[in-house]
């Protein structure tokens, strides 16, 4: 399985110790992927960075910024490593094997990055930016800097900003679950429009995100929301 997934990167690693800690999920035992997953996602943001900014020399830094998000996000991670199959080649203990833990996209979008760590340790940086394009190239070809999408928080900010508004404050409420699958539970308040919502997901991230989505649509229901923007 190790050598159809060396076969799809075009890498073949000199030391292959490497790329099995990187398929090892901490609930397997103490030699798992996650100080790796620590390096490739470091290594993996400056490279796209690098590559954003060679490619797009005429825009602005926060632009910039949101393209690199929207390439690294969970979603973009873990689509690239279902594609390489990734979550059958994962080491995984009983537990997380019983609750279907290789599908999961936070473990499949840690994989990969940490794959990417494997290949920077193994090869260095030029082996690793290889990899990088290898499974990026397709999205940073294809992607539209005139369709960048921004985060609810981002909208929610700005919109707020826009109408000289303070921004919205976030607190985690509540956390649940083991350390490697925890859920969070996060309200997002708008104080001066007496509006609260609550967000919840696997990450205090993605709670935030959807406390902020909800507490979009709320606002764009006042007097002063609904007003021109």
């Amino acid at each position: 399985m190790t050598q159809a997934i060396s076969k799809q990167l075009n890498y073949t690693f000199a030391n292959a110790s490497l790329l099995t800690q990187a398929l090892t999920h901490r609930s397997y035992g103490a030699q798992n992927n996650e100080r790796l997953e620590f390096l490739g996602d470091g290594a993996l943001n400056f490279m796209i960075a690098h590559q954003l900014y060679l490619r797009f020399p005429k825009i602005a830094e926060g632009d910039l910024s949101r393209l690199r998000a929207q390439l690294v996000k969970e979603a973009t991670l873990s689509e690239i490593a279902f594609s390489l199959n990734l979550g059958d080649a994962l080491k995984m203990g009983e537990g997380e094997l019983k609750s279907a833990g290789w599908r999961r996209p936070s473990i499949l979008a840690d994989a990969l990055e940490a794959m990417i760590g494997a290949v920077y340790l193994d090869g260095g940086y030029a082996a690793a930016e290889a990899v990088v394009l290898t499974l990026f190239g397709h999205k940073l070809e294809t992607i539209d800097p005139k369709a960048i999408d921004k985060d609810p928080k981002s909208r929610l900010q700005e919109l707020l900003q826009s109408k000289k508004n303070p921004i919205p404050e976030y607190t985690v409420t509540h956390t649940s679950g083991e350390a490697h699958a925890q859920h969070f539970v996060v309200e997002c308040a708008i104080a001066k429009h007496n509006i609260r919502t609550v967000g919840e997901g696997a990450s205090r991230r993605i709670a935030e995100q959807q406390a902020a989505q909800l507490a979009l649509q709320e606002f764009e229901k006042t007097p002063i929301g609904k007003s021109k923007k």
